[in-house]
């Protein structure tokens, strides 16, 4: 811990410096918020000890809620570049209403008690909690998918596409829904099959899911997070993350975001990262958390990634959730915290806070 503590550290700077005084975490100086980067960095400041500031965070989520239960963000990759081609413009970031907005906070508030164990807190969540689900379930069609928004005024579910990284991601939000229900012994029978007919959709029936056959997909995401979301596991996860690392990875330099761009990322290398150790590789995850020290920002965080055919880091931006990703995969490497594990692969329930 000694050792780690001041990177983690150099991070959770770069994130109390995006944080509002409303306890919003920006992406950047400049703004967007969204409620899943939102919450990956408050899971972050609470892994740093910062646990006041992450509690700002969470109550946040409180307030901007809407009546259907959904939480409403922004979309930071409709913010274009700068002229230079180097800064995003924040304030051209369009808003939507995403239903992974809604559902990684309650993975979110799972993270916070595995860390802290305040079972007072976490009952607190439990309205949230129940909102933000019910609201994602709504967008959840008889064949088991859910749509990646939330659907127009007499639009019909089948016109709204189904994202397979965002249903894999649910997909452990619902799973984190169900061991807080437990915790609190509250009923979770209504989202154990809803998360399996997620599962199943995942599994049997890739038609139904905007990429048909993600095994081709140009990005990173589609690859490991099967893996990650701990729906595959075992020797199919590590099968599976097998196939495509060498096209993936770029040697001593991380992951790329998509594979037909020299573009290495931090956050995506941070999340392969955990997927390997969900597999128990610990040697090729250690190996990618020391590829990304050029990519440590002397001021605080870690830039966004790096074009190696340029030489140069793009965009110059250092966003929160990079800076909190760094902090999740070295919890999740080092197992420093209680909630060490909870990113990675499966979820499992936890035995000393109950």
């Amino acid at each position: 811990m000694t050792d780690i503590n001041p990177h983690i550290q150099h991070c959770a700077k770069r994130i109390l410096e995006c944080q509002q005084s409303d306890g919003r975490i920006f992406w950047i100086d400049g703004g967007i918020f969204d409620p899943w980067n939102h919450t990956l960095s408050a899971m972050a400041l609470q892994t740093a000890g910062y646990r006041s500031q992450a509690d700002a965070a969470f109550a946040v989520l409180h307030t901007i809620q809407q009546a259907d239960g959904a939480l409403p963000g922004q979309c930071g990759a409709s913010a274009p570049l700068d002229a230079n081609n180097q800064r995003l413009l924040a304030a051209e970031a369009t808003s939507l209403i995403d239903t992974n907005f809604s559902a990684f906070p309650v993975l979110g508030m799972f993270h916070a008690y595995c860390v802290h164990g305040d079972k007072t807190w976490l009952a607190a969540q439990f309205k949230l909690v129940q909102s933000c689900l019910t609201f994602v379930l709504e967008q959840q069609s008889a064949h088991g998918e859910i749509a990646w928004r939330r659907r127009e005024k007499d639009e019909k579910l089948e016109q709204v596409d189904a994202l397979r990284t965002g249903n894999y991601s649910i997909y452990k939000s619902l799973n984190a829904a169900i061991l807080i229900g437990e915790i609190l012994g509250k009923p979770t029978k209504h989202w154990q099959q809803a998360a399996g007919r997620v599962h199943h959709a995942l599994s049997h029936l890739p038609f139904r899911f905007d990429r048909t056959w993600d095994a081709k997909s140009r990005f990173a995401m589609d690859w490991y997070y099967p893996v990650l979301s701990g729906a595959v596991d075992g020797n199919a996860a590590r099968t599976l993350l097998d196939a495509r690392y060498d096209e993936f990875v770029d040697v001593g330099l991380g992951c790329r975001c998509v594979t037909d761009e020299p573009w290495t990322t931090t956050a995506e290398t941070c999340e392969l990262i955990m997927a390997l150790l969900a597999v128990g590789d610990k040697k090729r995850a250690a190996s990618l958390m020391a590829a990304l020290s050029p990519l440590r920002c002397n001021e605080s965080g870690y830039w966004m990634g790096w074009q190696s055919q340029q030489n140069i880091y793009w965009p110059l931006e250092r966003p929160s959730w990079t800076a909190a990703a760094v902090i999740l995969a070295l919890d999740a490497l080092h197992q420093i915290t209680p909630a060490a594990n909870v990113l990675v692969g499966r979820l499992q329930p936890l035995q000393h806070h109950q």
